[in-house]
């Protein structure tokens, strides 16, 4: 499939960090409509009404509700959806998170995030 031929996708952006959620919608804007939450427990109820999106990027570690439990909520619900998240790490795991992230099939990137690999990353995604 080529660059232009791209389907538009709609991107929901789970991180507490509101700069790193800009940062994420400037970087995917041109190719996708972007919704940013930085609220995990808002975000988790906006998805379980039923709100679509073709994939979400997830901070790991939140307040409230980390990446995980997002993740584990979704899995019971919208299994397929669950594993169309990409999580971002900040480099600071907790023996939780570590083996999260090698028992999750889900891809995860570190902050700061090389755009052309999320933009890849997302496009894999909403096709």
């Amino acid at each position: 499939m080529t660059h232009e031929s791209q389907r538009r996708g709609r991107v929901l952006v789970i991180d507490d960090e509101r700069p790193v959620a800009v940062a994420i919608q400037r970087t995917l804007h041109k190719h996708h409509d972007v919704v940013i939450c930085t609220s995990s427990p808002d975000a988790l109820q906006r998805l379980l009404s039923g709100e679509a999106f073709d994939a979400i990027i997830c901070d790991l570690m939140m307040p409230q509700l980390t990446g995980m439990d997002v993740h584990a909520e979704l899995m019971k619900v919208m299994p397929e959806l669950a594993r169309r998240m990409i999580f971002l790490t900040g480099g600071a795991f907790t023996a939780e998170a570590r083996a999260f992230l090698d028992d999750a099939s889900n891809v995860h990137i570190e902050k700061p995030f090389d755009a052309e690999q999320l933009r890849a990353l997302v496009n894999d995604r909403v096709r």
